[in-house]
């Protein structure tokens, strides 16, 4: 029994200690959350009840495939090249998918937080040091109450994450749409943010 009661009372000094916005708790809570992602996420800092989160998504090659299997007139099954641009639209939509995924998981298991800022990374491979290279695909920053009302069933990926965000980076290529890596020279919020990141553990599955 005093077992128990001191189980439960160390269940409702957590739950305080989220409720206030502990940094520690905060993202160590954060972190079994996000263990089971399908894209490696990972919290990195807690400001007031601002969160900072990374998610690490593949390669266009790794995701969208060259090909998509179609029907000739005849009826016969034919694989068809996708233009650039199709592709590149995919792939935007599964690498902005990444962000109200992991946004609304942190909020659910933070109550108190109200904002988090979201970098898109994806991994390039290593440098000549064997170190992870990464590349800076998207960055946000998204409100809690911007997610009220989302039409989660209808709406896509892409329009979420321009509707409710409050700031918002991207740098598609003009002609086809195609997602490019965000010029981080005059962002050093951004940058900090990338090297607060352990990127050898992040990029470990990939």
């Amino acid at each position: 029994m005093e077992q128990r009661a001191g189980w439960q009372q160390y269940l409702d000094q957590r739950w305080q200690q989220l409720c206030s916005n502990n940094a520690d708790v905060v993202l160590e809570t954060l972190e079994e959350a996000f263990d089971d992602n399908e894209a490696p996420s990972a919290a990195v800092g807690v400001t007031g009840d601002e969160v900072s989160l990374v998610v690490l998504v593949p390669t266009v090659e790794q995701v969208v495939p060259e090909r998509m299997p179609t029907t000739t007139q005849a009826g016969n099954l034919s694989l068809r090249k996708l233009p650039q641009r199709d592709r590149a639209a995919y792939y935007r939509q599964f690498v902005c998918g990444q962000v109200p995924v992991t946004v609304r998981e942190a909020f659910a298991v933070a109550p108190a937080i109200g904002s988090a800022r979201v970098a898109v990374l994806r991994h390039e491979g290593p440098d000549s040091y064997a170190r992870p290279l990464v590349s800076c695909l998207l960055a946000t920053r998204i409100h809690r109450a911007s997610l009220n009302g989302v039409r989660w069933a209808d709406a896509d990926a892409a329009a979420i994450v321009n509707d409710a965000s409050n700031e918002l980076l991207l740098n598609p290529r003009p002609r086809t749409g195609e997602l490019l890596p965000l010029n981080l020279a005059s962002e050093p919020a951004i940058t900090e943010l990338i090297n607060a990141v352990d990127l050898a553990e992040l990029t470990a599955g990939q």
